[in-house]
């Protein structure tokens, strides 16, 4: 949602992608009788008294004291124990579903793991507390709170970088100066690069730039931990999507005749020497070292996810010693017609009240605020009066808090706290015309700007594809994850293939493969999943 970006710094990824459980005793989670005042105790919806809440937050285990968490807590007497990531999130999710040791609030992935709390019942239905305290959940969320209900028609949580953006994703993103130097005319961006022109452009790299400092240079490396934006970006080139739609029934995307294609194509660069031999073991922290290290030439992914070695690149030499993004079409396909930026309006993130929470409204109570336009201004921008100033009806930051994000991102975020509980996010912009992510969207940096200039007509609407695979803990699940495991496993092996005859060889027998494991019948639940929410949409 690809999260705007997740790392964002990036979707998404980013792009593609646990905590120290402390329980909440019931004396922390609630005020002292003594301490409410009568008309609170009728109203809990309307009750400021102090209360801590615990919020599970896989993107975030910092502590809730920057200014922009004491606002909040000066504003709703709700003060958040975050609890921490230490580990793997998804195996602390697990954890903590399996043992029913439950924060007040959690926030996870949308998809297989939310609908295993539901299952499990560690969520509560929000359709009530909605209705009664949420009017600004109800304005802000509008026709969202319909897309993403459960299939019993109830809504267990809410989306996180939610609503329509036109914003790109993918792209193979490439060293700007060492790019001048070999194709000047296509550096400044706006032109797009045919799959013979990339080719032939990774070859009079080695060629003439291949060595640096007595160092060999890749043309092309590879993260190899983010699969995920890997063939997202090549299956953009080729117009692909989640899905390979067939007579008006899906399939699994490697069904696609384009998909053999996309590969044998990768396997010809990998066999040419243009792509790094060691991409396949490649974790991000080696591949980002590699980039900043300037050892790499061209990488594909979300261009956000070049963020930590840009800034390493655009410290040492300047801003066109960074990779930007440029777009690829694959034989055959309008330009206008790639797919490099799947986006769904539905959002990264799901946010949920657990069914250990002993203050329900007073919860509701605190989302609403944070999803109001007056929450998310004060979450995306800070505090008024201290970080920006209303200046002719229009939110206005002061020059001292953009300079701050452009010196050092992180760390200015968690300092001031704006940008740093990124709740409740919506995409776009307020009443007033401005956007509400203020570090992502009010001032585009040049990395930016090339994405949207060279990539804006690539984005696409995934939501009606988003997770229709089996239930999880079903044995229908553990088929999917066969098949995905027969892909992963071999969709590596094809590209490093030593001839194009292996490569074609081992992805057929990868589809009889798939096949023989039952692939057919977790197509029907795909579909017959999309069309239960084609209908729950109407």
């Amino acid at each position: 949602m690809f999260k705007t970006r997740k790392s964002f710094h990036v979707l998404l990824s980013t792009l593609l992608m646990g905590s120290v459980i402390a329980g909440c005793s019931t004396k922390e989670n609630t005020a002292s009788s003594s301490d409410k005042p009568a008309a609170a105790t009728d109203n809990k919806a309307n009750d400021t008294t102090p209360i801590k809440m615990t919020f599970f937050d896989k993107n975030t285990g910092d502590a809730f004291t920057n200014d922009v968490a004491k606002e909040i807590t000066k504003r709703t007497g709700v003060t958040i124990e975050i609890q921490q990531p230490t580990g793997n999130p998804s195996e602390k999710l697990n954890l903590m579903l399996a043992s029913s040791d439950l924060p007040d609030l959690v926030l996870m992935d949308r998809g297989d793991i939310v609908s295993k709390y539901i299952a499990a019942g560690a969520i509560i239905p929000l359709n009530d507390l909605i209705a009664k305290y949420g009017s600004n959940v109800q304005k802000m969320y509008g026709d969202t709170l319909k897309q993403t209900r459960f299939t019993d028609g109830k809504n267990y949580y809410l989306s996180n970088w939610y609503g329509p953006e036109n914003e790109p994703v993918f792209g193979i993103n490439m060293r700007k100066d060492w790019l001048k130097q070999i194709a000047p005319d296509k550096a400044e961006g706006g032109k797009a690069f045919t799959a013979d022109e990339f080719e032939a452009l990774l070859k009079d790299f080695k060629t003439k730039l291949g060595k640096v400092d007595g160092k060999d240079v890749f043309p092309m490396s590879f993260n190899g931990e983010n699969m995920g934006a890997v063939l997202g970006t090549f299956k953009g080139m080729w117009g692909m999507r989640t899905y390979f739609e067939e007579n008006g029934s899906l399939k699994y995307d490697v069904k696609d005749p384009k998909y053999k294609e996309m590969l044998l194509y990768l396997n010809k660069l990998y066999r040419q020497g243009l792509i790094d031999p060691e991409w396949p073991v490649n974790k991000k922290q080696t591949w980002e070292q590699k980039i900043s290290n300037g050892l790499v030439f061209a990488s594909p992914g979300a261009y956000w996810d070049f963020g930590t070695p840009n800034g390493v690149l655009k410290k040492a030499g300047g801003p066109e010693k960074q990779l930007y993004p440029y777009k690829l079409v694959g034989p055959g396909v309008d330009p206008a017609k790639t797919t490099l930026g799947p986006k769904s309006s539905l959002g990264w993130d799901a946010i949920a009240i657990t069914k250990t929470n002993k203050n329900p409204e007073r919860t509701m109570k605190l989302i609403d605020f944070l999803a109001s336009e007056e929450g998310q201004y004060l979450l995306m921008w800070g505090i008024e009066g201290v970080h920006w100033d209303k200046k002719d009806g229009k939110h206005t930051p002061r020059p001292e808090v953009l300079q701050g994000f452009k010196d050092d991102w992180d760390n200015y975020a968690k300092k001031t706290g704006i940008r740093k509980w990124t709740w409740f996010v919506k995409n776009g912009k307020g009443s007033d015309g401005t956007p509400f992510d203020l570090p992502g969207r009010y001032q585009r940096n040049e990395i930016d700007q090339m994405a949207l200039k060279n990539l804006s007509d690539t984005v696409w609407e995934t939501a009606a594809y988003d997770n229709l695979g089996p239930a999880g803990g079903t044995p229908d699940a553990l088929v999917s994850q066969k098949i995905s495991d027969i892909m992963s496993q071999t969709i590596t092996k094809v590209i490093i293939s030593k001839t194009e005859a292996d490569a074609s060889a081992l992805f057929d027998k990868m589809l009889a493969d798939m096949k023989a494991a039952g692939d057919e019948k977790v197509e029907k639940i795909m579909n017959d999943n999309y069309k239960k929410r084609m209908d729950l949409w109407k």
